[in-house]
């Protein structure tokens, strides 16, 4: 088989989840926009969350043309991207007990906000007590997550729960277990993961919603312009100068 054609059926694969989870997410969508919209009339403020590379969709978010304004990344150390020598150092965070709780209790959230947590697996500890954790606080939670995991894995969390157990909307992915799309005789583990694809068109969706619902509701988003066009530097200071008390990541 060519390289061409496996390319074409990973984009094939990739097209195939992006329909499913706009044609089967849609409520959850619509609901996890509004709740951001309902923070943002508010005067709450947003937070995003991912470990390992769940926090590339989670960082999508953040300071990005396009975006609202007031989405700030809610950093674990060690647990961002990939960005801790040893990457495999990462992974065992995941599964530390009380770190989560550490991070929020000193983070600048309180009740009233929205956290948007990312976990593919949504078995490990991390995002477990994170979700469990911010609602103790009186935080919206958002999950984005594949519930294929649920049934297809056993938990890392004492309570024996995966995040979807303690969100007030769950995004459901449809990543399938491993996420891998592709498989190849001449090549003995599957390849080619597309979640990252997907979580992130899931976040943006959502983000839309809840820009549409306050223009809806006569409320001007706060939204990012790109620094690269004319006026665009401009606008964003008047955003920043706007929100600078829900805004963390120019601190």
């Amino acid at each position: 088989m060519s390289d061409s054609k496996l390319a074409g059926q990973f984009f094939d694969a990739a097209i195939g989840l992006l329909q499913r989870v706009r044609d089967e997410e849609a409520g959850a969508i619509e609901a996890a926009g509004t709740i951001v919209a309902d923070a943002v009339a508010g005067g709450g403020r947003l937070f995003a969350f991912g470990a390992g590379h769940s926090s590339l969709a989670a960082q999508d978010l953040v300071y990005r043309a396009g975006g609202l304004a007031l989405m700030n990344l809610l950093a674990v150390p060690g647990a961002v991207g990939v960005d801790v020598m040893p990457a495999t150092l990462g992974s065992a965070l995941e599964r530390v007990d009380g770190l989560a709780g550490a991070v929020l209790d000193s983070a600048p959230v309180r009740a009233g906000d929205v956290l948007v947590i990312v976990s593919l697996s949504g078995r490990n500890t991390l995002p477990v007590e994170m979700a469990t954790h911010a609602r103790a606080l009186g935080l919206k939670v958002i999950g984005v997550t594949s519930v294929a995991y649920a049934t297809g894995t056993t938990s890392r969390n004492p309570s024996g729960t995966f995040l979807k157990d303690h969100c007030d909307v769950v995004l459901d992915s449809k990543i399938a277990l491993g996420d891998a799309e592709l498989t190849l005789d001449s090549i003995p583990a599957p390849f080619a993961p597309a979640s990252t694809v997907v979580t992130s068109a899931l976040l943006q969706a959502v983000m839309a919603t809840a820009a549409g619902t306050l223009a809806e509701r006569g409320i001007e988003p706060p939204m990012l312009r790109s620094g690269n066009v004319d006026g665009g530097l401009e606008w964003n200071a008047r955003v920043f100068e706007e929100y600078a008390d829900r805004i963390f990541y120019r601190r």
